[in-house]
């Protein structure tokens, strides 16, 4: 099979474009995608969809991701994180896990954060990291994040370990930078690993170098979208893409099923008729 999902470990010191690359030589794809780009410096769950996988990549249920982050504190890098120029600071006197931990709790729930300027966001047509590099600072606007849960893991040798379960959009850079802020210093992160991206957890990912076709899975059981299973009928218009009528539906967007395969994600038009989305077949 080589249609479906990668759930794989991407190590430190490699784009994840470039992971791409690899897996499309190495398997013989056509076409290859990731959700969510992971930093060089980061590692992790990196979902990368194979061929037809492409098209489930909309609904995967990327809302929630979950890092372990190491914040070192009292240290400035300019990308807030380890590529970047680093600058030594001073380390704060008297911190002990119990602030951290009320520093923590304190970014609980939802804020607004300010897209780094190494981001990958675009303005006018450009990524904001390749202003960067010529040493440009364009105007952001603030973002809404949702801090689900953070705890302390350990406080060692003028380095915080935290985990935190977040929104899709937070920058675990520019989070470890509020942080160190709230500490009354500055920081940046030595390391940062992503251990689920909603119901794919690390546990299920595979390193590049063992990576084989067997590592394609279905991205079925993976899919936050409600569904729907078709009887044939049903499935001959959902497969000619023609609008079906579903009684006792309470969700505007459904997956729909047949025979244990996906056939297409269909929305809600008016009343208890849906039209097609986006087939998968």
């Amino acid at each position: 099979m080589k249609d479906g999902i990668i759930i794989l470990n991407k190590p430190k010191g490699v784009t994840s474009r470039a992971l791409d690359n690899m897996i499309t030589h190495k398997l013989g794809l056509k076409k290859v995608g990731h959700l969510g780009t992971l930093d060089p410096f980061a590692e992790g769950v990196l979902v990368v969809a194979c061929n037809k996988g492409c098209k489930f990549l909309p609904y995967l249920g990327d809302e929630r991701k979950k890092y372990l982050a190491t914040l070192r504190l009292g240290a400035y890098s300019s990308t807030g994180d380890t590529d970047g120029e680093i600058e030594e600071r001073e380390f704060p006197t008297g911190l002990t896990e119990e602030k951290i931990n009320e520093a923590l709790s304190s970014f609980l729930g939802s804020s607004f954060q300010l897209p780094p300027m190494t981001s990958a966001i675009k303005i006018n047509g450009e990524a904001l990291y390749k202003a960067a590099r010529r040493g440009e600072v364009k105007e952001r606007k603030e973002r809404e994040i949702y801090v689900h849960e953070i705890k302390l893991i350990s406080f060692k040798d003028n380095s915080v370990t935290f985990e935190v379960d977040v929104s899709k959009g937070t920058y675990i850079r520019v989070l470890g930078e509020d942080i160190a802020k709230k500490l009354g210093t500055v920081g940046y992160l030595t390391a940062l690993k992503r251990i689920s991206v909603g119901l794919i957890d690390i546990k299920d990912a595979v390193g590049p170098d063992e990576l084989t076709e067997d590592n394609i899975v279905s991205p079925l059981p993976y899919i936050t979208t409600p569904r729907i299973e078709l009887n044939d009928e049903q499935y001959q218009d959902a497969m000619f893409g023609k609008r079906i009528f579903f009684d006792n539906v309470k969700e505007d967007q459904i997956l729909l099923v047949h025979k244990g395969e996906a056939v297409a994600v269909y929305k809600r038009e008016e009343g208890n008729k849906f039209r097609s989305e986006r087939g998968l077949f």
